[in-house]
């Protein structure tokens, strides 16, 4: 599980006020390395899957042994930003190294085709009094970077996209706060052997033109198993937009790898409340897995923190998107005034092509805090990735309150799932599918398809939720010595009774 304390907290920093400087600083740019074009990553990415793999040095042991605390009292001066005071209309930040992020990430400005690096420079940062004295020598680096725009208000430069830690990334439509997280690849995630973690080593930012709403990034991506390149073309606004192009270059034989992972944080809701001493009815980031497969059927598969790992392979041919769903969206839901956990984004993927076969794999972590992340998803191809070849994919993600819209239409929503146990044994589960003109007001005509994995269910009746305004279906499920089950509940339209 991945600790999310010092990712939840980047919108926060941004918020710190700054104290006086006695002097502007500002990024300070290198000398151009060269020129620069879409294919330099590529370049540079497939010579490096040639060589065996070469950690990145370690910054100073005084920057590595921060406690969370300690880190907390170092942030970046806003004044000091990429582009600020400039016409271009985004801005740049960038985050200190230290505590969770050992390792610098190399940073470069792109501008009329030749790159110039962002050199390290502490002058950029503030801090508290109670900031410790660390090393300051020529291994350090920052530790990522954070987009910003005008959103809502001329003048007004809000974030909206965050890339620091491996290959971690985040991104919120406007209005929204940072939850779940994407990152540029999965390899090996729940194996017995354990989990590898590619790194984005370095970034390449494209100076945008002005008026523009979109900012072009490159990353390249580095691991024991394979390097890479990525371009992001990044777009913000009440949905943001991310256009992901990505070659990867295989080190050894990759059997398990996952493309387009998406990692987010499922603590409790409705399905397994018995089991949290909470004053909240519900903590999550997101509470299902959305997916439309290759034969056009739409699968909503609600989100479970199982008692041991669980892993669930959905099997497909070409799928036309999948993503991680926030489906709650009023305070209520949750009742946290700081997690505001209703405000945070859901993240659907959309293939550029053909992805042939392979699955929609789910991980669900048994956790009891909500501070891990405890969720993946991500595709995972059938066909190995072999030695000494290149695998080349293209996805846009669409970050915001229901950006499913955007590429796929979903016949009728699931709002809700509840289970609970009755009195004369077995569980009832209450399935609650959103208001639709494709609902008839009939409900006779309807048709119900339930099915367990094990133990036995009831085929469910549907009736009309009087606060949804749509159906629900209920049934009940006798689990006899079942100690998992995976339900599959179909609502079928056009049937007559």
């Amino acid at each position: 599980m991945i600790r999310r304390d010092v990712l939840k907290s980047l919108a926060s920093l941004a918020l710190v006020p700054a104290a006086a400087w006695a002097k502007e600083s500002g990024l300070q740019l290198g000398d151009e390395t060269g020129g620069f074009n879409s294919d330099t990553v590529i370049r540079r990415a497939k010579e490096m899957a040639t060589q065996p793999f070469a950690p990145r040095p370690l910054i100073p042991q005084s920057w590595r042994d921060l406690t969370y605390d300690q880190y907390r009292k170092i942030w970046f001066d806003s004044r000091n930003a990429l582009w600020e005071g400039s016409d271009v209309p985004q801005r740049v930040d960038v985050f200190p190294p230290g505590l969770y992020f050992p390792q610098p990430v190399a940073l470069y400005v792109v501008d009329n085709g030749a790159a110039r690096p962002i050199a390290f420079d502490m002058a950029v940062f503030d801090t508290t009094d109670k900031f410790p004295d660390v090393k300051i020598d020529g291994t350090l680096g920052y530790s990522g970077l954070r987009l910003r725009a005008e959103l809502e208000k001329k003048g007004i430069f809000q974030e909206y996209a965050v890339f620091q830690g491996a290959s971690y990334f985040r991104g919120i439509g406007t209005g929204e706060i940072y939850g779940l997280s994407a990152r540029g690849l999965a390899l090996k995630t729940g194996d017995p052997m354990g989990e590898e973690f590619p790194d984005f080593t370095a970034f390449w930012l494209e100076t945008p033109q002005p008026g523009s709403d979109t900012i072009i990034l490159h990353a390249l991506l580095d691991s024991p198993s394979c390097s890479g390149a990525y371009r992001f073309e990044i777009t913000h606004g009440s949905v943001l937009e991310m256009k992901v192009a990505a070659t990867l270059f295989a080190r050894v034989d990759i059997s398990h790898v996952g493309i387009a992972p998406l990692t987010s944080m499922f603590l409790f809701d409705d399905t397994m409340r018995d089991r949290f001493s909470d004053f909240r009815p519900a903590v999550h980031d997101s509470d299902g897995l959305l997916m439309h497969n290759g034969a056009g059927e739409v699968i909503w598969r609600p989100l479970a923190n199982p008692k041991t790992l669980q892993i669930s392979a959905f099997s497909d041919m070409g799928p036309r998107g999948f993503g991680l769903c926030q489906r709650k969206r009023r305070f209520s839901d949750f009742n946290d005034l700081e997690a505001l956990y209703h405000d945070r984004p859901a993240v659907w993927i959309t293939p550029g092509e053909d992805w042939g076969r392979g699955a929609v794999t789910l991980v669900e972590i048994p956790t009891d805090l909500e501070i891990y992340d405890n969720i993946v998803s991500y595709w995972r191809p059938s066909d190995l990735i072999l030695a000494g070849s290149e695998h080349s994919m293209t996805y846009t993600l669409h970050w915001g309150a229901d950006p499913v819209a955007a590429t796929a239409d979903v016949p009728v929503k699931v709002l809700n799932t509840a289970m609970g146990g009755r009195p004369e044994g077995g569980q009832i589960i209450a399935i609650d599918f959103a208001a639709s003109d494709r609902v008839p007001q009939d409900l006779s005509t309807i048709e119900t398809l339930v099915r367990s994995s094990t133990g036995t269910v009831t085929p469910g009746i549907v009736q009309r939720n009087p606060e949804t305004g749509g159906p629900r279906l209920a049934f009940t499920f006798m689990p006899e010595d079942a100690t998992l089950a995976e339900f599959r509940a179909q609502l079928r339209l056009g049937v007559s009774h």
